[in-house]
């Protein structure tokens, strides 16, 4: 289809949602690819008994120059591309079945000093016209899944409702024509960028099916009970979302696994509020030889409580 009918494609989609994806499988999912650590699909313990989505991080719309600057919604890719190549993305597929591999969108910054990486769209109609040429294109190149949205800056102008609409209209177009299977969110305890989250939600969640919540932005030294109150008040926030549970490998806050998270997932999946895990990052915890991956796979397949 010409390009220059993308936008009144996307319009005839407006009044339609889209199932969300269902397996029968528990689900695991890790982002992979953002720190430079040469860490392969391969190198990471897969359990065939779980549903595992990589997500690579980032797509971002910004210039790779040595002063980064915004580029209204045209992505490339930023995950490292040596490591994580079309090539790899085949082969891990095809060796476990159960393995989709999705693209995370934005991130926290980008180049070598570490820049904000922000939202910040000229214009919502051009944006959203780069941004389904781009990722489509991306998306395809490498045999992708799914996209996931991680923007976690905001320029002043760039308010809720145009986020939600711009970030909602994407997702819709791309699953209308069944270019992605699935989206999720990755939301996380801000005020601004819960104010964006949440606006998005509430007019396109039906169209999101998984909701990344970074449950590591919280203090370190979050204990269980904290954790599961924590899921709770998100729960709430994203009602009616499968609002995965998460930790990071990094030096980030949450409760780890040391701390009792496995303890505190199977207490939410007794009460059959455990949609999921994720982990930040595969790239941290390749230096542990992926104890946490394991565990967490691991516990996610076994049909009992942990004792």
């Amino acid at each position: 289809m010409p390009r220059l009918l993308l936008h009144l494609a996307l319009l005839l989609l407006l009044s339609h949602g889209f199932p969300a994806i269902e397996s029968q499988q528990q689900l695991f999912r890790e982002y992979i690819g953002a720190e430079g650590v040469n860490v392969k699909f391969s190198d990471v313990p897969i359990n065939s008994s779980v549903e595992f989505h990589f997500i690579l991080s980032f797509a971002i719309d910004y210039t790779d120059s040595s002063r980064p600057t915004p580029t209204n919604g045209i992505f490339k890719p930023y995950w490292d591309t040596q490591n994580l190549a079309l090539s790899q993305v085949s082969s891990i597929k095809n060796k476990h079945p159960n393995v989709r591999v999705a693209m995370s969108l934005g991130g926290d910054t980008i180049g070598e000093h570490n820049q904000f990486v922000f939202f910040q769209p000229k214009t919502p109609k051009t944006w959203l016209h780069n941004a389904i040429d781009s990722i489509t294109d991306i998306v395809q190149a490498y045999n992708l899944d799914g996209i996931d949205i991680d923007y976690e800056h905001f320029m002043p102008g760039a308010d809720p409702d145009t986020f939600a609409d711009c970030i909602g209209k994407l997702i819709m177009y791309l699953k209308g024509k069944k270019i992605i299977r699935f989206a999720s969110i990755a939301p996380f305890d801000e005020d601004v960028a819960q104010r964006h989250y949440i606006a998005l939600w509430n007019k396109y969640g039906h169209l999101i099916d998984y909701v990344n919540f970074q449950f590591y932005s919280y203090d370190k030294g979050t204990d269980k009970k904290k954790f599961l109150q924590f899921f709770d008040e998100q729960s709430r926030n994203y009602r009616g979302g499968k609002v995965l549970a998460s930790f990071g490998t990094d030096n980030s806050g949450g409760l780890k696994m040391a701390g009792g998270f496995l303890e505190a997932c199977d207490q939410l999946r007794r009460e059959k509020k455990l949609h999921g895990i994720f982990i930040w990052s595969a790239d941290d915890s390749k230096k542990a030889k992926f104890r946490a991956e394991i565990e967490s796979q691991t516990f996610l397949a076994a049909p009992s409580s942990i004792e």
